[in-house]
């Protein structure tokens, strides 16, 4: 579903980014990608999603450049984020029917998935409220419902479970693995260890733009928790 290869970023100046980076991400894999701050993941997000350009290598969504289809790739993923930057002057359902319209999403199921997705994450009152009006928490909530509204083939989410309360990340666990169980992939950032442990079924460390462990989750961590594996190869950081 998503194949990285040698991925190489560069920033003005000289520093890099990411180094030769490469990753290949299953239709049903939950994907936890983990690294200290300025490691490489939300650079190497951002390549996936086409908000940056890259030096060399090549990022392939089902099979399709993301240098050469861009939008064919768009059409087909969905990205928050960690700090998702939402049109305030709309209203919740404003805005979620503008991204179902964006994805061609029918009349008829994007009734009913809003329906499923704003009830299940408790905002369903406020949709007719503005976005300014919301809180932080609600607005990662609402960024949520509308990457869920045309069901991507590719969810692609930085840092997902900051801002939100208990149950909002519970659902939030629950719809990513239904999301899988229908055959799509999740690969999405996080510095929280023993969530990504628990949630995720493949693991990627990176370390100053460098890919330095990634597999199986259950091989990664057969000899301790994927706190300590992490600890361990990040030690001379």
């Amino acid at each position: 579903m998503l194949e990285i290869k040698n991925l190489t970023k560069t920033y003005k100046g000289g520093k890099k980014a990411v180094s030769n980076l490469n990753l290949s991400v299953k239709p049903g894999d939950i994907y936890g990608f983990i690294g200290h701050n300025g490691a490489g993941k939300t650079t190497t997000i951002k390549c996936i999603v086409g908000i940056h350009d890259f030096d060399q290598g090549e990022i392939l969504i089902d099979k399709v450049s993301v240098k050469k289809e861009p939008l064919k790739c768009k059409s087909i993923l969905a990205y928050i984020p960690d700090n998702p930057d939402l049109y305030e002057y709309l209203t919740g359902i404003q805005y979620l029917n503008f991204i179902a319209d964006i994805f061609e999403v029918s009349e008829k199921e994007r009734e009913e998935r809003i329906t499923e997705e704003a009830d299940a994450f408790e905002i369903t009152a406020a949709l007719g409220d503005l976005i300014s009006s919301y809180s932080h928490g609600m607005k990662q909530k609402l960024a949520l419902i509308g990457a869920f509204l045309h069901k991507p083939k590719l969810l692609i989410l930085d840092e997902p479970f900051v801002g939100l309360d208990p149950k909002a990340t519970l659902v939030l666990k629950n719809k990513m693995h239904k999301l899988c169980e229908e055959g799509s992939a999740i690969f999405f950032s996080t510095h929280v260890l023993d969530v990504a442990e628990k949630l995720c079924n493949k693991v990627a460390m990176i370390r100053q733009g460098q890919l330095i462990a990634s597999g199986d989750m259950e091989e990664l961590t057969k000899n301790g928790s994927l706190e300590s594996v992490f600890m361990e190869v990040t030690k001379d950081e």
